[in-house]
């Protein structure tokens, strides 16, 4: 029974295509695909005005923030999809999801807590439609901790 039923299956598989699927391949409409997908394709690109801002010497626990500014210098528009940091004590916000045309500008602020000690560099990533797909600006500051690395408030012995 089971070499019935492998053989049924084997001829249906090698009977049913029939014709050569190559064969309903029209070449004109291969060249024209081909002239189309090597063509340069146009993508927005990201310019900041800064890709770093250093806050200098801060005290522990004084917060900060600045300003990121970005234009569309690409020949697309620019869609903002997520802007995130590499951890939670720098929060990116007040960014457009609307597309950005070629030649104008927007931006968005990046708001940290200041909390640590001694030198620090933080990450914001950018996701977006440009060719890199991802961008990104750094921010970093020296915190000043006078306890120590203790919490405010516990005394150093």
């Amino acid at each position: 029974m089971k070499k019935l039923i492998y053989l049924l299956a084997f001829s249906f598989v090698f009977t049913s295509c029939g014709d050569d699927p190559f064969s309903k391949v029209k070449s004109e409409n291969v060249e024209l695909a081909s002239v189309r997908d090597n063509a340069p394709s146009k993508f927005p690109v990201m310019t900041f005005d800064k890709t770093l801002h250093d806050f200098g010497t801060i005290m522990d626990g004084q917060a900060q923030e600045t300003v990121f500014s970005y234009t569309n210098t690409g020949e697309a528009p620019l869609v903002i999809t997520e802007i995130k940091s590499t951890c939670g004590c720098t929060v990116p916000q007040d960014w457009s999801r609307a597309p950005l045309l070629p030649g104008e500008s927007s931006q968005f602020t990046v708001k940290f807590n200041g909390k640590g000690m001694n030198k620090t560099s933080k990450t914001v990533t950018i996701k977006a439609n440009t060719q890199k797909v991802t961008e990104s600006v750094r921010i970093s500051a020296f915190i000043n901790n006078p306890n120590g690395g203790k919490p405010a408030g516990q005394i150093i012995q």
